[in-house]
């Protein structure tokens, strides 16, 4: 499976799509399958709503209009698509979405329905005869009662063990830190955590100090996203920090966080107050549960990912938080830390 998601990355094995809905939907989702490679979905068209196609359009937002609502499987066969992407729209109801189907049949495309409700699978999604209708039930999040108890005393359980195993590591590094660069030991920076409360999160300092107060003479110089400023070969860097950076060795003492009850091993990622203040409405949903030492974030590029992508999936490791979950992304850790891709 490995083999055939690092083919997709490189362009290679997939198959080509055509996405159908309202403008907005259709551009977003096409941005989403551009940066997401792997599943193995090639967008090359799209086809529009009647009032929103324009014949003479050769494009809508970079991506080809090849038809509209009615011509969907006539764009199909035309250009042999594999699979068609349908988002939800009032011109694409019942009726005619099962229409569509049955033209479908006659081709080869995969009918593939986007549903309304993003962010939200696995276990909390059940698909339910309701007289005679396949209803979609989405199952209560799991942020209360024996399960979050749960998560707690595992997190307790597993900082404690994970300090006293790894106690001859972090003496090395905090000799290393003391030794090789002046000033202190820890890095403390406020972050904000969970029910929006701040809390002072401790990483081994890797960067020399006054490290902060350098980063708008650097700003021209950013290589991370709109919001958080990273960059592959950091200037304010230090020798040993640059190792510890690299295998995120500098995210240890927050096993002390989760001790002190503030983070758990895994959640979103802990935020910079000046990132809440950028926050809509929906991005303060990550403030239900305690951030986190890993989580989709680091599992999924981390500083690599652009701003909007970081928020979102943050938000959707609380929609679809578990336990499973939760050792899915300590065991991916162990992969992201050895290959160090995003960690600058």
């Amino acid at each position: 499976m490995r083999r055939l998601h690092r083919a997709r990355s490189r362009g290679a094995r997939l198959q080509t799509t055509i996405l159908v809905g309202h403008c907005n939907a259709v551009a977003a989702l096409d941005e989403q399958m551009e940066r997401q490679a792997y599943p193995g979905y090639r967008v090359i068209g799209c086809c529009l709503p009647a009032d929103q196609y324009r014949p003479a359009a050769d494009a809508f937002n970079g991506l080809p209009v090849l038809g509209n609502l009615r011509q969907v499987a006539k764009v199909v066969s035309k250009y042999e698509v594999d699979s068609v992407a349908v988002l939800p729209c009032p011109e694409l109801d019942g009726p005619a979405l099962r229409r569509l189907g049955w033209d479908l049949e006659k081709t080869q495309a995969e009918l593939l329905l986007a549903p309304a409700v993003t962010e939200i699978v696995g276990p909390r999604v059940r698909i339910r005869p309701v007289s005679g209708l396949p209803l979609m039930h989405m199952e209560r999040p799991e942020l209360k009662g024996v399960r979050r108890l749960t998560k707690h005393l595992f997190d307790k359980t597993s900082a404690g063990v994970g300090v006293f195993v790894l106690l001859p590591v972090l003496l090395g590094i905090a000799l290393a830190v003391k030794t090789t660069s002046r000033g202190p030991l820890f890095f403390r920076q406020e972050r904000v955590g969970r029910d929006g409360r701040s809390f002072s999160m401790l990483k081994f300092r890797s960067m020399v100090v006054g490290a902060d107060r350098m980063v708008d003479s650097l700003a021209a110089e950013n290589q991370g996203n709109s919001v958080l400023f990273k960059h592959k070969a950091d200037p304010r860097m230090t020798r040993v920090g640059k190792l510890l950076r690299r295998y995120s060795l500098d995210e240890l003492p927050q096993l002390f966080n989760v001790l002190r009850g503030e983070m758990s091993l895994v959640g979103p990622r802990p935020p910079l107050p000046t990132e809440v203040e950028r926050y809509g409405f929906d991005m303060h949903r990550r403030f239900l549960v305690k951030p986190g030492l890993t989580g989709l974030w680091q599992v999924s590029g981390r500083s690599d990912l652009s701003w909007d992508d970081s928020v979102r999936i943050d938000v959707r490791y609380v929609e679809n938080w578990s336990l499973t979950y939760d050792f899915m992304i300590l065991w991916e850790t162990v992969g992201a830390v050895l290959r160090g891709s995003g960690a600058y």
